[in-house]
């Protein structure tokens, strides 16, 4: 059960945070959701594919870390790619909303949010949160970068999808990962942008998706898809040494 409280420079003034990755911390995911603010890092590791969420219907995206029950860049606490998803990264933070009152009128204004009851968080080892004197520690500080991202990746990553399904873009993907002639791995419930669609647009409407950012988006989701070579080769190796 999660014990979420607003982070406050005072009662958690003496908190610090086991900033090593491992599965009892939740990071042994296969796929786990991912921002267009973050597209340009995560491309260049893993592949990034769109998804239905299963509340609304609408489209998502995910970083796919692996073929089964597991995340095949953690090891030993360490986490074994140039970049982390920043859905990862953020650790036991989060955002939250508070009313407050700017220039008279009430707003929703995000606040950061912990989670007192993750396993990482502590008051012995680890990264500390706050400056003796209270003021953020640079860890802090890398954590607001990353749950910033996060937080304006869900706006945008909404329209980007939304403006990308209207004009018929993204489509259905089999992926068929052929890891040796006994292992194989099939997964039908994933999208990706259509070549085909793409390349059927005219001038006025790929010029408004670039002005949106949109179009960047679109082709960072194509050439990720590159990473599953990726996977399969780390999936090789780890099965190698495993019967070592």
């Amino acid at each position: 059960m999660a014990n979420h409280a607003l982070l406050n420079n005072v009662k958690h003034q003496h908190l610090k945070v086991d900033t090593r990755y491992s599965a009892e911390f939740g990071d042994n995911q296969s796929a786990v959701l991912t921002f267009p603010t973050e597209f340009a890092d995560i491309q260049r590791n893993y592949p990034i594919l769109l998804q239905k969420d299963s509340k609304t219907g609408e489209f998502q995206a995910v970083a796919l870390l692996g073929f089964t029950d597991e995340n095949l860049f953690l090891q030993d606490g360490q986490w074994n790619a140039s970049y982390v998803p920043g859905i990862i990264a953020r650790g036991p933070f989060l955002i939250g909303f508070q009313e407050q009152e700017i220039d008279g009128e009430l707003r929703k204004e995000p606040v950061i949010h912990v989670n007192l009851d993750d396993p990482r968080v502590n008051e012995a080892e680890g990264e500390p949160v706050f400056l003796e004197h209270g003021g953020n520690s640079p860890y802090l500080e890398r954590m607001v970068t990353v749950l910033k991202g996060i937080h304006d990746g869900l706006g945008y990553g909404k329209a980007m999808y939304a403006a990308l399904a209207e004009l018929e873009l993204i489509e259905p993907v089999n992926l068929q990962i052929k890891i040796h002639d006994e292992e194989q791995y099939n997964f039908n419930n994933f999208y990706t942008i259509s070549d085909e669609k793409l390349a059927q647009l005219d001038g006025e409407t790929l010029a408004k998706l670039n002005r949106a950012g949109f179009l960047e988006g679109a082709f960072l989701i194509k050439a990720s898809l590159t990473n599953i070579k990726t996977l399969i080769e780390l999936k090789r190796k780890k099965i190698a040494a495993a019967h070592a």
